[in-house]
């Protein structure tokens, strides 16, 4: 009796897995599609390929819905409508959708201005490698009239920002540099090597 009790969940759990594998490699394929007509500024075809994939949750989709709520392509802007799909697909772990999620956090666009927020979602889209929130962050703890500067930290994400080829990332250093004491710049450098080595398959890509 227990055995025949479990095999109906495993069984279901398979067909479940299955199901989702199909959907996702459709999805994908759509999800594409709709990209190539964003990007060709269709966006009547890519909203249409993308709605539907979006509420099934696909998150490349969602963060399409996003991108055209955000800036108004093809769509009234909509910010509300941006945080939702961006939200959706950076509850996923989609790396431009936490960035982007953490620009409009920033600027107070459709929701409650909030720095700790974005640098909480700027920190999940570095994590994966995103160059612009990388930046982002060490804008944020660059500026020396913020309760938040930490020349260490910024001097940090402008490191990891240049090994991934951002090319103001040098100068940003070399003015940080210049009001960093010797042992802040060594103290940098090392958390720069520390964060390397926890990320060589994304590094290895560049």
């Amino acid at each position: 009796m227990i055995k025949s009790r479990v095999l109906p969940v495993v069984i279901g759990s398979l067909l479940a897995i299955t199901f989702l594998l199909l959907a996702t490699n459709a999805w994908g394929g759509d999800s594409q599609k709709g990209f190539d007509a964003y990007n060709g500024a269709d966006y009547d075809t890519a909203l249409t390929l993308w709605q539907p994939i979006a509420e099934a949750g696909d998150a490349d989709s969602q963060f399409g819905l996003g991108q055209m709520y955000g800036n108004g392509f093809g769509v009234p802007m909509d910010d509300a409508l941006a945080i939702k799909w961006y939200g959706l697909a950076a509850g996923q772990g989609h790396a431009m959708a936490q960035n982007n999620l953490g620009i409009m956090h920033q600027n107070g666009w459709g929701v409650t201005q909030s720095d700790e927020e974005a640098i909480r979602l700027f920190a999940l889209a570095a994590e994966q490698g995103v160059v612009e929130a990388i930046m982002a962050l060490g804008r944020y703890y660059a500026m020396d009239f913020s309760e938040d500067y930490d020349p260490v930290a910024a001097f940090k994400w402008y490191g990891i920002a240049q090994l991934l080829g951002d090319y103001d990332a040098s100068a940003k250093r070399e003015m940080l540099a210049a009001n960093m004491t010797v042992e802040q710049v060594a103290q940098a450098d090392g958390l720069v090597e520390v964060w390397s080595d926890g990320h060589t398959e994304l590094l290895a890509k560049q």
